[in-house]
């Protein structure tokens, strides 16, 4: 698939930057353009059956109501067993249009008017938005038909500058969480520049499962299986006992776990290693007083060169 050049993805960003005003002016076009960007299917034009609508701008869902009847509701952009996607409009900067030589509203919690999008980007105001859009689509998701399954990623584009992605993996339709997680959830337009960023999307558009992070796991979970596998066969070939071999590479493993959990300093073991690559003869030594340290607890350890708490258990 060929990248967008620098100077591609610049222009797209810049074009779009200053976007304002209603989102359904904005929205269509921009998305057209970010899948024309990354070389993704363009949406297709509506369709008369409504159920042939799998990957289509304002896709009609309806609430049903008690009387039987239906109230319709419509997806801005929706891609079956993928996306739901909500589109919102924020602005840089707000002008207050009665005096024409007031360069901004005082406040980035003003009301913003019509033209003014959902609000300054960063306010209060604007956060809200994007927090509506997350509910809204949500609710959308509810009303899909069964049988068209719920898709993993729920998205929050705030046209012309970001990103909000959310998934659930289950396809049950339960709570979508931040993905990957609430910090990195947010993916700004320039973030475009990496190609991370682009393969991302390119998976959401084609692959969505394959960013099942339980996938990941337990891939990651076989490979280290087999390494240990491996590597207890390799010291027992060299004449080490199974079951004090057994005990070694537990140690090993909780140390890691307490090094991931904060139990340990960050890095500290990886550390350790790390030190005594390049001199084996010393693995035994640091190792030796690093797991009685751990055994008893102690303010400093010379092994990690930091205090380390006292373990229970009597692994160590």
């Amino acid at each position: 698939m060929p990248e967008p050049s620098a100077a591609e993805i610049d222009l797209f960003v810049e074009k779009w930057a200053e976007s304002g005003g209603h989102e359904r002016g904005a929205g269509q076009p921009f998305l057209m353009e970010f899948c024309e960007l990354l070389g993704l299917d363009r949406p297709n034009p509506p369709k008369a059956d409504n159920a042939l609508n799998d990957y289509t701008f304002e896709r009609r869902v309806d609430r049903l109501k008690p009387d039987g009847s239906s109230t319709p509701n419509w997806v801005d952009l929706y891609k079956s067993g993928h996306f739901v996607l909500e589109t919102k409009q924020g602005v840089n900067k707000l002008r207050d249009k009665s005096d024409p030589d007031q360069p901004l509203l005082p406040s980035l919690d003003a009301a913003p008017t019509k033209s003014a999008g959902h609000g300054q980007r960063g306010s209060a105001t604007w956060d809200k938005a994007l927090d509506r859009a997350h509910a809204q689509a949500e609710r959308y998701i509810h009303l899909l038909p069964a049988e068209e399954g719920r898709p993993p990623f729920l998205i929050v584009c705030d046209v012309g500058h970001c990103f909000d992605l959310y998934a659930e993996f289950t396809g049950t339709g339960g709570q979508y969480e931040a993905f990957p997680d609430p910090r990195s959830r947010r993916v700004r337009l320039k973030d475009l520049h990496e190609q991370e960023t682009r393969d991302l999307f390119r998976q959401i558009w084609s692959e969505p499962h394959a960013l099942d992070p339980s996938k990941h796991a337990a891939k990651v979970t076989r490979e280290v299986a087999k390494a240990l596998a491996d590597l207890a066969k390799s010291l027992e070939k060299d004449g080490h006992d199974p079951q004090v071999t057994a005990g070694f590479l537990q140690r090993c493993l909780f140390t890691m776990f307490a090094e991931d959990v904060g139990l340990l300093p960050a890095d500290s073991f990886l550390g350790l290693l790390q030190t005594v690559k390049d001199k084996p003869a010393g693995l035994v030594t640091m190792l030796q007083a690093l797991w009685k340290d751990m055994a008893t607890g102690t303010d400093f350890s010379v092994a990690i060169q930091d205090k380390i708490p006292h373990f229970n258990g009597g692994l160590f």
